[in-house]
């Protein structure tokens, strides 16, 4: 297992464009023919450092791949909103479905959308608004 290992290390090794200090080290005595004891030391000791970056290596690329996971969750949850968000504009009629271009003038549209969000939270057309919206949800639910 050492060696097989090893072997398929040092070829690894071999294709880097510039090994560190420690990997060409490595190579060099892992090569060479005839080794010595303390050669075997240092081969050992360099063998053991060069699994233990490999581990290292192997454990931060799971750690981004947990991250990165979780970041692309939250873009999915966020992108699912906004389409729910275009899709309500298409239920008003505000947005044409084929298209996706809006039915009225975008200056218009903005404009009425800036107008409801000054419409304060305890104005009675918003329970209004409400109950319509509702309605026609319930309606879409049913179909």
């Amino acid at each position: 297992m050492h060696d097989e290992w090893l072997t398929s290390r040092i070829a690894y090794l071999r294709g880097l464009k510039s090994p560190n200090d420690q990997q060409r080290l490595l190579l060099l005595l892992a090569e060479k023919p005839e080794r010595t004891s303390d050669d075997n030391r240092k081969l050992s000791a360099l063998v053991k450092a060069e699994k233990a970056a490999e581990r290292a290596q192997k454990a931060r690329a799971n750690a981004a791949r947990i991250v990165n996971a979780e970041k692309a969750a939250e873009r999915k949850a966020r992108d699912r909103e906004l389409y729910q968000s275009a899709g309500l504009l298409i239920l008003a009629g505000l947005v044409d479905t084929g298209t996706g271009s809006p039915t009225l003038d975008r200056g218009e549209l903005l404009g009425a959308l800036l107008g409801l969000s000054k419409v304060a939270t305890d104005d009675p057309r918003r329970a209004d608004w409400k109950r319509a919206g509702d309605t026609l949800l319930a309606e879409r639910a049913r179909k």
